[in-house]
């Protein structure tokens, strides 16, 4: 049986296929992928029909599952530090978490969940007070959720960083996307932050509760019963999802390397094969970069039950402020929780590790 088999073109981002059965090359085009561990086999045959039926897809999509990929885009695959890179250390990264600063239901006190709502005034005030705290602290990569207040917070806070990069939203929905938001200045990526927005780290579904009044829907169905909604692990508000529920989607999203899916797309003069794939986070500190997570209160209460092995007991008492950046370090293979930075002119922080001292030195040198 003959096979396509398809391998990567080092230092770029496409993927060309081999040739089919009749000689001619199959059109293949992979995007936003830095490196391939495996090579990835289609029966030519499947490229050839105008159709393909739901086991046929099922079965590239397994194929895909397979790979192990390692950073994908360029933008991601240095630090690309304006600075000497010489206090970057392999085995130290830091994790930086921030809630949003406070919404506009936030101050109306409404269960908010999937609404996507902006900041008010105070929460805008609340992102940038976040920023300066953070201010000295290496950031190479963004991640935040699909909705705008947890986005608002990330913009507002780069703001006030001494790095003065650009925060700079990737967009891999589709090939268009891709093709239309690639930055052609190798110079301008060095002085870019690449910020990945996933729906995985969006608040929790709050279901029939969303838009309602948390005070008066206490009064109405009782405090406890409220509070086992709002705090518990296991216990879902009406058509809602619970903590564990979120917890799943989030911190699988955290730890693994790569979910990929193959879209066979049909097209009136060829096929194209095209993997969409998200990075992900535990890995790019496991590589060193340092890394940043803005979102909300229950997609980051599942990351820390992550982090800090909480029990479905202790998570109920954990609640987050908004607009407070929570520091790790990633050590090792371990999180080592350090506390929320006390302020950009505070020097406490710093002395947590040796790399965190050596980049808050570089940023002085160059501030003189």
């Amino acid at each position: 049986m003959t096979t396509a088999t398809f391998h990567q073109t080092i230092g770029t981002n496409q993927i060309y296929g081999s040739f089919n059965d009749s000689g001619s090359r199959t059109g293949f085009r992979i995007f936003s992928m830095m490196s391939l561990s495996n090579t990835l086999r289609i029966h030519p045959g499947l490229l050839r029909k105008r159709t393909l039926s739901s086991s046929q897809c099922k079965s590239c999509i397994i194929e895909a599952s397979k790979f192990h990929l390692s950073v994908v885009d360029p933008m991601l695959s240095s630090s690309h530090s304006t600075t000497d890179d010489s206090w970057k250390t392999s085995n130290e990264s830091a994790l930086i978490l921030i809630r949003h600063g406070e919404s506009m239901w936030n101050e109306k006190n409404l269960f908010t969940g999937c609404v996507d709502v902006p900041l008010t005034k105070n929460g805008i005030d609340e992102a940038i007070e976040a920023g300066k705290r953070i201010s000295n602290i290496p950031v190479d990569v963004i991640y935040t959720s699909a909705l705008i207040r947890a986005q608002m917070t990330v913009m507002l806070a780069l703001t006030q960083h001494r790095c003065k990069k650009v925060p700079i939203i990737m967009h891999n929905e589709n090939e268009q996307a891709n093709s239309w938001s690639q930055i052609y200045s190798e110079s301008i990526k060095k002085q870019s932050i690449p910020v990945v927005t996933a729906w995985q780290l969006n608040e929790r579904m709050y279901g029939e509760l969303q838009g309602l009044n948390k005070q008066e829907m206490a009064e109405m169905c009782g405090k406890e019963q409220v509070h086992k909604w709002r705090r518990s692990y296991d216990v879902s508000p009406p058509g809602g999802e619970s903590l564990e529920i979120c917890y799943q989607r989030a911190v699988a999203y955290f730890r693994e390397h790569v979910r990929m899916a193959i879209c066979i797309l049909c097209n009136i003069l060829d096929w194209n094969a095209v993997i969409y794939s998200q990075i992900l986070i535990e890995p790019q500190l496991s590589s060193g970069k340092h890394v940043m997570v803005v979102a909300h209160a229950n997609s980051l209460r599942s990351i820390i039950v992550y982090l800090d092995k909480l029990t479905s007991q202790e998570v109920i008492n954990l609640e987050l402020s908004t607009g407070i950046p929570m520091l790790y370090m990633y050590k090792e293979g371990e999180f080592i929780r350090r506390g929320s930075p006390p302020g950009s002119k505070e020097a406490g922080v710093y002395a947590y590790c040796r790399s965190l001292a050596l980049y808050r030195q570089k940023l002085d040198e160059m501030s003189y």
